[in-house]
């Protein structure tokens, strides 16, 4: 069975990274399947972690296909080496 394109973008998932735009040291790393809403979710004030530093911009994001992977490697990007891997790379 093969795919339509459109069908592999729905499934994708995606880990961010947002970056604050009144506090540019402040950032949020989290996993979606919908990157613009998630987005304007955290604008909104509607995610209580983020929302005393908002608005927020996103400064990178990388699309998976697993969501398995997805999650695993937003785990790491929340870990000290992960950390300090995002501020070196991303």
């Amino acid at each position: 069975m093969l795919l339509r394109p459109y069908a592999i973008i729905l499934c994708m998932k995606y880990v961010y990274i947002l970056q604050s735009c009144e506090f540019p040291d402040r950032h949020y790393v989290g996993v979606t399947g919908d990157l613009k809403a998630r987005l304007a979710k955290h604008n909104a004030g509607e995610v209580p972690h983020t929302s005393k530093y908002a608005p927020w911009l996103v400064k990178t994001y990388i699309g998976f296909s697993d969501e398995a992977q997805a999650q695993a490697f937003e785990k790491y990007l929340k870990s000290g080496s992960g950390r300090a891997f995002a501020k070196k790379r991303l």
